[in-house]
């Protein structure tokens, strides 16, 4: 009866039976010129600013140490979700890897001897020197603001200092040149700064996330912040009109009616035993979705013992075009998580240690500073106009003291992420089981 309404209704086969469904997103942006992933059959799409931006970035002489960071920074986007997932499966999980990023990067100016050796080797930052890190992420900030104006991307920093401690100048300097990273002194006592904290948050996110700090501890000394927020319209969008109440299986086998977006148009997809994928380009088609289904035998679960940056990089240069009969849920999700002990596990456990923790960069007499707490939250909203998300990572620092048509029924498990087709760097990676609206 199902396979019989989805054809009648949308000239789609399930030829899925039913299954879960999850999702992974992932939002690229950084455009890097010469060094992209290209995919096959694909359109580029540049401007005279853009390739401004790649002059001027390929006269640096930092072109090789801004593609390193994207591989670094996609690798650990794979290994932060991998670990996230353990603790997290069957439920929903979106996170932006690149706010981790950057919250640590920044944190990562004040850490010195073992402290720095272990978050290097966590943020796969080996071989590139500290001035590599700093300078590679402003070219890519850089790079950012080079994406057409049909995508909305903002990212902002800020560095808030108890008042009354003094802290290292360079590492501040670095921050707000290389992170432009607005600095503040402030009152940690006050029962109003954490609202102040939070109204940065706000606004930076344009509403979407107006919370992640709940109180100050009484031995906190600084907190660094990164935000997120991403807006665009699909290339194509979904008709309102085709949007229908049809099952969802869900993981422990129950199902639930949840609206469907349809479309029948020419994307670029990609099959294999494992799974099927396509890509639903923003605006003019320099940022898109991918999503992953994995097949009924594969499943979620299974489909993330082969998800690694090193398949993932080998997925994006296999897609072409088809003409795709795809049904994709609507949904919209709110994820909140601490990441201590995530990171701890990636090989940062030195960093929160009390005792062991160096990061004289920041304050070097007395130094005595650990990380307290990395927390990070998200929003995300799919329908048929577009995506909205947004993400804030806060870094709390405490001291001791041929036309071939293919049919794509999103209705269990899948994976999707959104990229820069450019230089498929990772923004924003996550997991559905279970889609509200």
């Amino acid at each position: 009866m199902f396979k019989e309404l989805i054809n009648k209704c949308y000239a789609i086969s399930a030829k899925m039976s039913p299954g879960i469904i999850a999702l992974i997103v992932i939002f690229g942006v950084y455009h890097l010129p010469g060094a992209a992933i290209k995919l096959k059959n694909q359109k580029n799409h540049t401007d005279n600013h853009t390739n401004q931006m790649q002059n001027k970035l390929a006269q640096t002489g930092y072109m090789d140490m801004s593609m390193k960071l994207v591989s670094a920074n996609n690798r650990f986007a794979f290994q932060l979700f991998s670990e996230i997932h353990k603790s997290h499966s069957n439920e929903n999980i979106f996170i932006s890897p690149s706010s981790i990023a950057i919250a640590l990067s920044m944190t990562y100016n004040g850490a010195s001897g073992k402290t720095q050796e272990a978050m290097a080797k966590t943020l796969n930052f080996q071989g590139m020197s500290l001035e590599e890190v700093n300078q590679a992420n402003k070219d890519l900030g850089i790079l950012l603001n080079s994406l057409n104006t049909d995508i909305k991307l903002d990212i902002g920093n800020s560095i808030w200092a108890r008042k009354g401690i003094s802290f290292d100048q360079s590492f501040l300097q670095r921050n707000q040149y290389f992170y432009q990273s607005k600095v503040s002194a402030i009152d940690f006592n006050h029962p109003q700064t954490p609202d102040i904290i939070n109204n940065w948050v706000k606004d930076c996110t344009q509403g979407k996330i107006d919370k992640i700090i709940d109180r100050l501890k009484p031995n906190a000394v600084m907190v660094l912040l990164n935000a997120i927020y991403f807006k665009a319209n699909w290339e194509q969008e979904f008709s309102e009109k085709s949007t229908k109440e049809l099952p969802f299986y869900l993981p422990n086998g129950n199902q639930k009616k949840h609206p469907i977006m349809f479309q029948s148009s020419q994307h670029l997809y990609y099959e294999d035993e494992d799974f099927q994928a396509v890509s639903l380009p923003y605006g003019e088609g320099r940022v898109s979705m991918y999503i992953f289904l994995p097949t009924e035998q594969v499943g979620l679960q299974k489909f993330y013992q082969i998800l690694n940056d090193k398949n993932w990089q080998d997925w994006m240069l296999e897609f072409e075009y088809h003409k795709v009969n795809l049904g994709l849920p609507k949904f919209k999700a709110e994820y909140e998580v601490t990441l201590n002990n995530v990171l701890k596990s990636l090989g940062m456990e030195i960093a929160f240690d009390k005792r062991a923790a160096d990061f004289s960069g920041m304050r070097p007499t007395p130094a005595e500073l650990y990380i307290d707490e990395v927390k990070h939250k998200t929003f995300v909203e799919v329908n048929e106009a577009g995506t909205q998300a947004a993400a804030t990572t806060s870094v709390t620092m405490g001291t001791r003291s041929a036309e071939i048509v293919v049919d794509m029924l999103v209705d269990r498990p899948f994976f999707f992420a959104i990229r820069d087709n450019d230089s498929g760097t990772i923004l924003f990676m996550g997991e559905i089981t279970n889609p509200e609206t």
